[in-house]
């Protein structure tokens, strides 16, 4: 079968299967759980998500990491991404304001989990390192930061399309203060296209 194709049914089945998961039981860490699982199986996959398939941006470029659009239904929900990523990328604590699930294809990435503190700050209370096999997952008021210092792939799903997330907050550690992230627009289309 022609790699793109398997790719496609592949990424088809998988988010039939989130799909159901996610309305059968809702949105619950239970749910999420296994939508994690799902996502891993597909991660699995190694022979149909490469770094040739799907390239970081350019050595010495602004951007250290891209998203790729794999799957979005028409609404913007149950959104998969692939991220990829030359490394020394990270960014500061932040939620999704949606649920979110991240897994390896190749490579790792740091996540840094937080409780908010009473004086409206952050405070570490655990981390996971997300390689093939494994994986994190969030409800939308959860915080993570991400750490990327080596080149890499995964994937992202969220509950929500990014651009349409206009009221993530993440922590400014310097000023101390919450800021809300713009939107996300720095995505690049890979559904495949449909005759």
């Amino acid at each position: 079968m022609d790699k793109t194709l398997e790719r496609t049914r592949e990424i088809e089945a998988a988010v039939a299967d989130i799909r159901a998961i996610e309305q059968g039981e809702g949105v619950t860490r239970q749910a999420l759980a296994k939508i994690r699982q799902r996502l891993i199986r597909l991660a699995a996959r190694t022979d149909l998500f490469t770094a040739q398939d799907f390239p970081p941006p350019a050595p010495g470029g602004a951007r250290k990491s891209c998203l790729y659009r794999l799957s979005e239904d028409s609404d913007h929900r149950y959104a998969l991404y692939v991220n990829s990523s030359l490394g020394g990328h990270h960014t500061p604590a932040h939620n999704h304001t949606t649920w979110a699930v991240i897994v390896g294809v190749a490579g790792e990435e740091l996540n840094r989990f937080y409780d908010r503190t009473a004086d409206n700050g952050v405070r570490e209370k655990g981390q996971h390192v997300v390689r093939q096999g494994s994986g994190v997952s969030f409800m939308p008021d959860d915080l993570h930061s991400i750490h990327i210092d080596a080149p890499l792939l995964n994937f992202h799903m969220y509950g929500l399309a990014l651009e349409q997330l206009n009221r993530r907050e993440f922590y400014r550690q310097e000023e101390r203060d919450w800021k809300v992230f713009p939107p996300h627009s720095d995505i690049r289309e890979a559904r495949p296209v449909r005759a």
